[in-house]
């Protein structure tokens, strides 16, 4: 549904943008994550034919944004950062005015607003002036815009940025609920959004993919995959040491009676340690496998930016 081809982009001497490719396919949610000004603003922009790439290009369900772009767009709907609306026009107004620009007229038109409102959960501001609502309702009057025309693709940047969490998870169940039927990329530096609604996700730092996987996979990567948290009543240093002779066991970490045991081998630190706490009769308060976190990974592949290897 979505195939971006060697995206390259040049503002002057600043190469925004180096070489992206990737592919998503209907039913996938592509998280397309990076620090700020890593080109995943600019690399949106081109993917829905905003912006000129300098070279390569992305192939919309079949039709190209360089040679092709009116039959591309039409294949888009587009949630672009911080939701630019209208203020001054009704919610149901704003969303007619898109269903003519683009091409809906009479009794589709309004059974298009009519759909955009109710998968938006807009019915009880329909009737209200955009610029009296909350963030997270212009959030979903832009969203209701951006499926009015039913695409096949759907492209959301940064779509809950900004927002409070009952607002974020409006926004995500809307994101799953439609996500079978389409392929959808949200852009965002949120990594819980990710775990949260993305079945795949890529990461790029200074213009360039560093990874590309299922959040699983990337979360392998991280140095605490396979880690153990244990928690016991009372300090000790006993604990500790015997932790340490672990042949499993990297190192422990100790932050008053709990201790995070990283792997030498992941594969067998929980059994190991579970074994070891039935043998010294600890009686733990807590124990918890540890599958990684994605933050240390993104912070290791985005700070090492250019020399950072694709995990896959």
């Amino acid at each position: 549904m979505l195939d971006i081809r060697e995206l390259h982009k040049t503002f002057g001497p600043i190469h925004a943008v180096r070489g992206i490719s990737f592919k998503v396919e209907q039913g996938e949610v592509l998280g397309f994550l990076g620090p700020n000004g890593a080109g995943k603003s600019t690399t949106m922009r081109m993917i829905t034919g905003f912006l000129p790439p300098t070279s390569g290009t992305a192939l919309v369900h079949g039709h190209d944004v360089t040679t092709d772009v009116v039959a591309a767009k039409r294949q888009i709907g587009y949630l672009p950062e911080n939701a630019p609306v209208y203020g001054d026009m009704t919610v149901v107004n704003f969303l007619r005015f898109v269903a003519e620009i683009r091409g809906y007229a009479g009794k589709e038109r309004d059974n298009r607003v009519d759909a955009a409102i109710e998968k938006a959960l807009l019915t009880g501001v329909r009737r209200q002036t955009i610029g009296t609502l909350s963030k997270g309702f212009r959030q979903r009057v832009c969203f209701g815009q951006a499926i009015l025309h039913d695409p096949p693709v759907l492209i959301m940047d940064e779509p809950t940025d900004g927002l409070d969490p009952n607002q974020k998870h409006v926004v995500r169940n809307m994101i799953l609920d439609m996500a079978p039927r389409k392929a959808i990329v949200i852009s965002t530096h949120i990594l819980e959004e990710v775990e949260a609604v993305c079945s795949r996700a890529v990461i790029i730092a200074k213009g360039r993919i560093v990874a590309n996987g299922t959040p699983a996979d990337l979360k392998a990567h991280s140095d605490s995959h396979g880690a153990v948290e244990l928690t016991v009543k009372q300090p000790s240093e006993q604990v500790a040491a015997d932790l340490r002779a672990l042949p499993s066991a990297a190192r422990v970490e100790q932050e008053g009676a709990q201790y995070t045991v990283y792997p030498r081998d992941p594969g067998r630190l929980f059994a190991d340690v579970t074994q070891l706490v039935r043998q010294r009769d600890w009686h733990p308060t807590g124990l918890k496998y540890i599958e990684g976190r994605l933050d240390d990974v993104f912070r290791e592949l985005t700070l090492g930016g250019e020399t950072a290897a694709n995990p896959n």
